[in-house]
């Protein structure tokens, strides 16, 4: 078992904790921004499903960790499902139709896929190591 010092693990966590508030802020922006179409295809919606794939794979590959995908996807999560709830006003932020169904389900298939295809196992992230990860020979 690896021994960390305890600044190694301040600085884990706070890129950890940044990792969850750009869940947050995509979950926000992407929020308001996915009914953009370009003709019948929702092509906002699928920006950002997309964006959230690519953001969920290269933190877990940065991280070497699983869990780099679990932070922003956390985040994401959190903002997007209140987001579907429908208001007293009965206002939404994520309307059904299919912009709003590509945004919430393709999203959620981005994180299980970044999931599924980010390493299982580490050996400490770059942040503590360096970069590019060295070579297990």
């Amino acid at each position: 078992m690896e021994h960390r010092s305890q600044a190694e693990s301040a600085l884990g966590g706070a890129a950890y904790g940044m990792l969850f508030v750009l869940g947050v802020v995509m979950a926000v922006v992407g929020g308001f921004t996915h009914p953009a179409e370009v003709g019948p295809v929702p092509a906002g919606a699928v920006a950002w499903v997309l964006g959230l794939f690519g953001v969920c794979l290269g933190a877990a590959k940065l991280m070497r960790a699983r869990l780099g995908v679990m932070a922003p996807g956390i985040g994401w999560l959190l903002v997007t499902m209140p987001f579907t709830l429908e208001l007293g006003s009965g206002d939404l932020v994520i309307a059904s139709g299919v912009p709003g169904y590509t945004y919430l389900y393709g999203g959620l298939a981005a994180l299980v896929a970044a999931y599924l295809l980010s390493p299982s196992s580490g050996g400490g992230s770059w942040l503590m190591h360096g970069y590019p990860p060295k070579s297990p020979t």
